[in-house]
């Protein structure tokens, strides 16, 4: 079964996560940071990934190092769960329209971690939520899932749109890549041999 346990606990953070890519969307999300929540909830409702998240971090400073740090252990998650991704698809995208917004996301389980982020997220919060976290929470996980990750706006102009769509969009091209194709089920999906 692909699935992982992750626990980070720094001076600032106490995540504990759980991840079954084989799931129904089922979630349970407690971060602390009300947005991230609700982000979260509809990235496992899309990509059908269970997902369990508890974090307790320092929000009384700011949000910043709870949603790096899921970011991170997300990944990390995503990483262990994939194994040797014998028998992956590899590859996953998605273009998504979220009302007036358009976003792409395009994924590959290279194992080498790249962030190609094309976001133009015209306010600097959606209510107490600082936009800018966004990319970080996407680096985190690019860097600790061993992917690359293209995202971008082709429309748009409403911040939350934007940003419901990027974390829609993401989930389903993780889903098409993370994927089990029978045809290559005992293949790792490089002439190289190797991930």
């Amino acid at each position: 079964m692909r699935t992982s346990e992750q626990n980070r606990k720094t001076a600032e953070t106490d995540v504990r996560l759980k991840l079954s890519l084989d799931g129904s969307g089922k979630s349970d999300i407690r971060t602390g940071v009300g947005f991230m929540d609700h982000m979260l909830t509809l990235f496992a409702s899309h990509g059908k990934f269970d997902l369990t998240v508890f974090c307790a971090g320092d929000v009384s400073v700011d949000d910043h190092h709870s949603v790096e740090d899921i970011g991170i252990t997300l990944g990390k998650a995503f990483a262990e769960a994939l194994g040797d991704k014998r028998g992956i698809r590899r590859y996953g995208d998605c273009i998504l329209p979220m009302d007036e917004s358009l976003i792409l996301s395009s994924v590959d389980f290279s194992g080498r971690d790249y962030l190609g982020y094309g976001l133009e997220i015209p306010t600097e919060k959606v209510g107490t939520f600082d936009t800018e976290l966004v990319e970080e929470f996407f680096y985190g996980f690019v860097r600790n899932a061993g992917c690359a990750l293209h995202l971008r706006q082709l429309s748009g102009k409403n911040s939350h749109h934007i940003i419901e769509g990027a974390f829609k969009s993401v989930a389903h091209s993780l889903r098409a890549a993370v994927e089990t194709d029978e045809r290559f089920a005992s293949e790792i999906p490089s002439t190289k041999g190797v991930l």
